[in-house]
């Protein structure tokens, strides 16, 4: 079973989490795990890009202190770290999925 690595609260950046909030792929996923309000499998999520290239962004998140990834069987079960956000910069996680609920998503060449 593979074991991922996280940042601590202590280590998480704004320009961090700003940067991996910059791409269109990334903050739609991010969108979605919003809306889920529970942990969702990373497949559950359907994305424009290839598995890849969507591995990439997982990891990208997942090191920004954005998302956890747990562990169960099989699966990875990806959670947003809302509340550890929230607490560490007010605010800005909403302020950036409020106003990118109109951008569209398609397939970067």
């Amino acid at each position: 079973m593979k074991q991922y690595q996280h940042p601590t609260a202590d280590q998480i950046t704004l320009t961090g989490v700003l940067h991996a909030l910059s791409d269109p792929v990334r903050l739609n996923y991010v969108q979605c795990v919003a809306q889920a309000a529970c942990e969702q499998s990373c497949g559950a999520i359907p994305t424009p890009v290839a598995k890849s290239t969507m591995s990439h962004h997982i990891r990208v998140l997942r090191e920004a202190g954005i998302i956890h990834i747990r562990p169960y069987g099989t699966q990875s079960l990806i959670s947003l770290r809302s509340d550890e956000l929230e607490q560490k910069f007010p605010g800005v996680l909403n302020s950036v999925l409020k106003s990118a609920k109109n951008i569209e998503v398609t397939e970067q060449a």
